[in-house]
């Protein structure tokens, strides 16, 4: 297949702003489906550049909005200032709604996947995006009042959540799955007995094993979602290791 092509790249938010991405993958004459990734609180860094050129390896376009206009650290203190000053609305509506419409112009199905504040991110922006068609969090969960979940019918739903998650704890997405399953939802939802963050190879909570078991499923799930439409998902489960 190649080394796939990375660049920064702009586009158009809905509302007419430009925001600015980290695209790795095919050219958009190619046709392959979408995956829009969505940032940790960390910023932009080489570590999510990673994620994005995983998924490009594996056939996909994959658009990283920079949701923090080029700001990246390696500081919680700072990154916990970077997430609370970052308007959760105006990024979901609008900075990674622009990124999956700017993904469709070329792609005819798009996934929005996240990490951490990205993965309650990306439920959010799925609420708002009637474009996306699959959506994909590990360990992150907007505030439930937040949900409609009734506006992710139709779309495919995957998630990847720590039993030992001080950052989104496991009542919370409880409350999480049973609002998606009243309203008709159709999903998954994986715990592993791992501390938050476990998918992060960087981290100090990286834990390897649970790991390639969220990769192993969230790469077959994209491959259904996007490039078998239609077909169910043979793996759905509540707890792993």
């Amino acid at each position: 297949m190649g080394t796939p092509a990375t660049t920064m790249v702009r586009f158009e938010r809905p509302d007419g702003g430009a925001c600015h991405g980290w695209y790795a993958g095919a050219e958009a004459e190619d046709r392959a489906p979408g995956v829009v990734v969505i940032q940790e609180w960390w910023g932009l860094n080489e570590q999510i550049k990673g994620v994005a050129g995983r998924l490009a390896g594996l056939g996909y376009r994959v658009l990283v909005p920079d949701l923090f206009r080029g700001k990246v650290t390696l500081d919680e203190a700072e990154a916990n200032h970077l997430m609370t000053n970052l308007d959760f609305v105006d990024a979901a509506t609008q900075d990674i709604r622009g990124a999956v419409r700017h993904l469709k112009e070329a792609s005819p199905r798009v996934a929005v996947l996240g990490f951490c504040m990205g993965g309650a991110l990306a439920v959010l922006a799925a609420v708002h995006t009637p474009e996306a068609d699959a959506v994909c969090t590990w360990y992150g969960c907007p505030p439930l009042e937040l949900v409609d979940a009734a506006r992710l019918r139709g779309k495919a739903f995957q998630g990847h959540f720590a039993n030992r998650d001080d950052f989104f704890p496991p009542d919370q997405i409880d409350g999480l799955e049973a609002k998606l399953r009243d309203a008709g939802v159709e999903g998954d939802f994986f715990r592993y007995h791992a501390a938050h963050a476990f998918g992060n190879e960087t981290g100090a909570s990286h834990d390897p094993g649970a790991a390639r078991e969220a990769w192993a499923r969230t790469t077959a799930f994209l491959a259904r979602a996007l490039r078998h439409a239609g077909a169910g998902d043979p793996a759905p489960g509540r707890a792993s290791r």
